[in-house]
């Protein structure tokens, strides 16, 4: 007999394994199957903190089968034909997108040469230690580019609310098939953690290359192999051209070259809203104390997030402000791609255990904001994103030290005169943000800040620290795709993918849409046995 059974429980019963199982045993008087071996078994299938009383309590679905086996926890095996000896497909970047589109790939008899323009997640670790430690930005291999992508080095976050686009659970039995944590497939927003991510994407790679997938890093795209209006391939900055059935173009949202490429090569793309702004950090205390309502969250509660928006006017016209990304328990890292910009994101470990909580607090950047930059055509956003970026920089004193002030100090228009220990190691530079935003989008944050203290009491305190920029919340571009095929309107076997195309918002999202882009392309050219 099976039976699915909602509970609501205090945070040691639903965090701890023991207590969970000897709670269920005791409310459903399940004493006598549980002490017959093998007659009893108890599985939690969702877990959610709720937080609005007082004090806080879990929401519990969970599964008993009582003399009967219980079903398998996962359904997906690391089991892949070898395409060693099948047409290729050219998948340009290794992030989500692009890695999920190979093994989607490999499972439809294809075979994926993968190609990244960064290392590998080893190689990228001593770049990314260079940002921190000597202001050096590898405009190849940095906290965007590389081996996993941006989501290698990040919060690792797993919720979406694009389950429309793909099968969400399929996802992430595929990450616990290549060894995160179980914990994901039961947790209502699950995230796997910065420090676990790169040993995953290791062993994604690894089931590509032992299916006979290829994979290339250190390996960049600088021109298209066009022909009678189809893409056959890409050439690369070695001179060799890589060829195949198609391309699936996932390079995520900050391969600026890849976009200016397109366009010079007249491979239409569009100008697409995004957002811009700065990360607020607050000691964890703090913001698990608001959400929580007591001094301590104690060992089991997890460290507290928050998600906030507001609705503000500037000069006639209203637009959100809101969180992004909000990283409880983590670090605000450098982002930057390029030498002379400044970029700020957020991460967490999978513990969640650092002092700091930061979130992105971001402003819409649509076509109003673009009005002088409309020379630029469909790269207006880009550019607008970029100038604010280099601002950032030569403001801050020209190194990979952001621009910072303390939260009331710029809701009062005031400089800050000493700012708080924060978790970003290139430094800080105090000055006002005043000087590095758009007008817009500092009145916009101001006013938001202040409605945000009226939702979270104590939010607004000189004991946090904004930095900035917050810039690279999503892709200043999108490139067009059928919405029945995948492929490009117009350059047919092009097959734009994830972030950077402009059709996803995450890890989740965009390992969905490499596999529906690998789906796409197999359906229409997967019979062909030559390009």
């Amino acid at each position: 007999m099976k039976k699915i059974v909602e509970l609501v429980l205090p945070p040691p019963t639903a965090f701890e394994p023991t207590l969970f199982q000897q709670h269920v045993v005791e409310k459903f008087d399940l004493a006598q199957a549980a002490q017959t071996p093998g007659a009893l078994s108890i599985r939690m299938l969702r877990r959610s903190v709720d937080a609005r009383a007082k004090q806080p309590r879990v929401n519990v679905q969970a599964a008993i089968w009582v003399n009967e086996p219980a079903e398998p926890l996962i359904g997906y095996r690391r089991d892949y034909p070898n395409v060693a000896a099948a047409p290729p497909v050219v998948v340009v970047g290794a992030g989500p997108a692009g890695m999920f589109a190979a093994l989607r790939l490999i499972e439809l008899g294809l075979r994926p040469v993968l190609l990244e323009r960064g290392g590998d997640v080893r190689a990228r670790r001593r770049d990314l230690a260079a940002i921190s430690k000597h202001h050096q930005v590898n405009p190849e291999s940095n906290y965007c580019f590389g081996e996993g992508g941006a989501g290698t080095y990040s919060d690792g976050k797993l919720y979406t609310r694009s389950t429309k686009r793909g099968d969400f659970r399929r996802i992430l039995e595929i990450f616990v098939a290549h060894g995160a944590a179980e914990e994901i497939l039961v947790d209502a927003h699950p995230h796997i953690g910065t420090n676990k991510l790169p040993g995953i994407v290791t062993n994604l790679r690894q089931s590509i290359l032992d299916a006979g997938g290829q994979v290339h890093f250190n390996t960049k795209v600088v021109d298209l192999v066009l022909r009678n209006g189809e893409l056959h391939g890409v050439k690369l900055a070695s001179g060799d051209v890589v060829e195949g059935l198609g391309v699936i173009l996932a390079t995520g949202h900050s391969a600026r070259d890849v976009f200016e490429l397109l366009h010079r090569r007249q491979v239409p793309i569009e100008a697409k809203p995004y957002a811009l702004g700065v990360r607020v950090e607050h000691p964890q205390t703090l913001i698990d104390q608001f959400q929580y309502h007591c001094p301590d969250r104690g060992p089991y509660l997890p460290a507290a997030s928050y998600s906030l928006v507001s609705q503000v006017a500037y000069r006639g016209q209203t637009k959100g402000v809101f969180s992004f990304c909000m990283c409880p328990g983590g670090f605000i890292v450098p982002s930057a791609t390029a030498p002379g910009e400044v970029v700020v994101n957020g991460m967490s470990p999978s513990r969640r255990n650092s002092r700091f909580a930061n979130s992105g607090i971001v402003v819409p950047v649509e076509a109003d904001d673009l009005v002088k930059l409309t020379a630029h055509g469909p790269l207006a956003g880009l550019v607008f994103q970029q100038q604010v970026e280099q601002r950032a920089c030569q403001l801050a004193g020209g190194t990979q030290a952001a621009p910072a002030q303390r939260l009331v100090d710029f809701v009062n228009k005031k400089v800050s005169t000493t700012l708080p220990e924060a978790s970003y190691q290139p430094g800080l530079a105090s000055l006002s943000l005043d000087e590095v935003l758009p007008p817009q989008i500092a009145h916009r944050l101001r006013v938001g800040f202040q409605d945000f203290a009226k939702k979270i009491r104590g939010y607004l305190t000189n004991e946090a620290v904004l930095v900035g920029v917050e810039s690279r919340t999503s892709s200043p571009v999108r490139i067009p795709r059928d919405p029945h095929t995948g492929e490009h309107p117009q350059v047919a076997r092009l097959f734009p993918c994830g972030e950077g195309a402009g059709y996803a918002g995450g890890i989740a999202s965009a390992a969905m849409d490499g596999e529906r882009c690998a789906e796409w392309l197999a359906q229409r050219y997967g019979q062909l046995v030559r390009c």
